[in-house]
């Protein structure tokens, strides 16, 4: 496979714009410790039927860090194969061995995904010039879009704006960041310092307006797995400039942000998933676990107080 690499047959290729508004994160759902195939296409067609903008196949919502190497790439297929063409799905191919991620990579772009979400190298802390050199030797790869992810909170080192703009310049195939850090300054820097058509993401649900105010186009969202309607309108008054509507709609939305990581992602959003009749179980594998009662507690009333909001 090359930088030339062709959207699957009969399959649309989409245009940088289409990663823009809302994207989910999905989770991935298990039964009796198996990936559950049926909860996985239901889920995927209501994503799609409730307007979401495209899916994150097995990022760290999706636990990639314990599903085995079969069963990651089978999730992303079976992702493209259920949401067929109506949405973009972009598979999270990154890894700390840039061996691995060169090899998801190629087998995700084979499986059909139509873009790659890609997180710094964890636990391993490379410079940033090991930064620009691992992106790079995957972007030679694919000619499909690539999406940055910074999230230093998880992996340890941050993707410098610097570094950005650098790959930027070198690889026109990697088209944004999903910007997980937390800092709005950070944010309005990558806007300021990359090119009109480089897309800034929020990685962050509670920071969708924030980002949005600086000049990002959208979130990649965890929240959108049980609520992607809302969250679908909240992506398109951000991308619309319309702040003081997206801000009224994040006001019903805040307690839900907060409290969907009041224990590690994806917990509480699996368990609120299962207890909306989405999925049918809210399994996790270790070392995550069960929320604890007094959590389990505190989401479930958040869940039934939004509820309530909108009858």
């Amino acid at each position: 496979m090359s930088a030339q690499s062709q959207p699957t047959p009969n399959r649309p290729a989409f245009t940088a714009q289409a990663y823009t508004g809302a994207h989910t994160a999905l989770i991935t759902p298990f039964l009796k410790g198996q990936v559950c195939w049926d909860d996985l296409k239901k889920l995927v067609n209501f994503q799609v039927s409730e307007g979401i903008n495209g899916l994150v196949s097995v990022g760290t919502t999706g636990e990639s860090p314990t599903l085995d190497y079969k069963e990651h790439i089978d999730v992303i297929r079976r992702t493209v194969e259920y949401a067929a063409g109506r949405v973009p799905v972009m598979a999270g191919t990154g890894s700390n061995a840039t061996t691995e991620a060169l090899d998801l990579t190629k087998r995700a772009d084979e499986a059909g995904a139509d873009a790659f979400l890609l997180v710094a190298p964890y636990y391993n802390k490379p410079s940033q010039e090991g930064l620009y050199r691992h992106f790079s030797a995957i972007a030679e790869v694919t000619g499909k879009p690539i999406m940055l992810y910074s999230i230093p909170g998880r992996c340890g080192v941050e993707i410098a704006t610097e570094t950005v703009v650098r790959l930027r310049q070198k690889h026109r195939n990697i088209i944004g960041i999903k910007e997980a850090g937390g800092q709005v300054e950070k944010a309005a820097r990558l806007v300021r310092e990359l090119d009109p058509e480089f897309l800034v993401m929020s990685g962050d649900d509670s920071l969708t307006v924030a980002f949005g105010e600086v000049g990002a186009q959208g979130i990649v969202s965890v929240a959108s797995n049980w609520l992607p309607g809302p969250i679908a309108r909240l992506g398109q008054l951000v991308k619309a400039k319309k702040f003081a509507e997206a801000k009224v709609l994040h006001q019903h939305l805040a307690e839900i942000f907060k409290n969907l990581f009041i224990e590690p992602n994806p917990v509480p959003v699996k368990h609120v998933m299962q207890r909306a009749g989405i999925i049918q179980s809210a399994e996790v594998r270790l070392p995550l676990c069960e929320m604890s009662d007094a959590n389990r507690k505190i989401v479930e009333a958040t869940m039934d107080a939004y509820l309530s909001s909108q009858r």
